[in-house]
């Protein structure tokens, strides 16, 4: 299940201010898979060059540039492909348990239903995701932000407004309104979606 709701808007879509970062564990919560073009990784308040194969620990910041992508692997099998001009902010992550992700820009996350369920969300500039076992795509979309359900369920309230999203479900969101009606997305606009993280639906 995914649940949003609303949250200062301190993540605009695409940038992400750095925020104060919480006391890291120095325990690898997972790696770098892949890098596309010029993307940054800040470990202990140093930026370094973001490649394959660099360890990620809890408090650690992605920053991916104006033409860059990126893959982060969590533990072994959950996947967060990220988009272009996109930060991933680890603030709390404690495998098989979950913890606190921040995302300015787009993302997919994806963590294969075959894992045991954790308490994982994703803070946004329009709310929180709260994950288990769920494949979702988050970000600008045909000019909005937005959210869309590829698998499993997604609970999105804002503006004293709820929405839940099934399989193929989609709304868009704004910092200060409710979430749009709930709206079946079509082929075209998924693989958009998709594509703008480097995947095909």
């Amino acid at each position: 299940m995914v649940r949003l709701t609303r949250r200062a808007a301190l993540l605009a879509a695409g940038v992400l201010p750095f925020l104060p970062r919480r006391a890291q564990a120095q325990t690898p919560i997972g790696s770098v898979a892949e890098v596309t073009g010029e993307a940054t990784l800040v470990h202990d308040d140093a930026p370094a060059p973001m490649s394959a194969g660099m360890a990620l620990a809890e408090g650690d910041t992605a920053l991916t540039g104006e033409n860059a992508l990126a893959l982060l692997i969590l533990e072994t099998d959950t996947r967060v492909n990220m988009g272009a001009a996109t930060t991933v902010v680890l603030s709390r992550y404690l495998a098989d348990v979950g913890g606190e992700i921040q995302v300015g820009g787009a993302i997919v996350f994806d963590r294969p239903e075959g894992l045991a369920p954790v308490d994982l969300t994703f803070d946004t500039g329009f709310g929180q995701i709260g994950v288990r076992g769920t494949r979702f795509f988050v970000g600008p979309s045909r000019g909005e932000y937005a959210v869309f359900c590829d698998r499993g369920r997604v609970v999105v309230t804002n503006a004293g407004v709820t929405r839940e999203l099934g399989p193929g479900d989609g709304v868009n969101l704004t910092a200060d309104g409710p979430p749009s009606e709930v709206a079946q997305w079509g082929a075209p606009r998924v693989q958009e979606a998709f594509e703008s993280v480097g995947l095909t639906p």
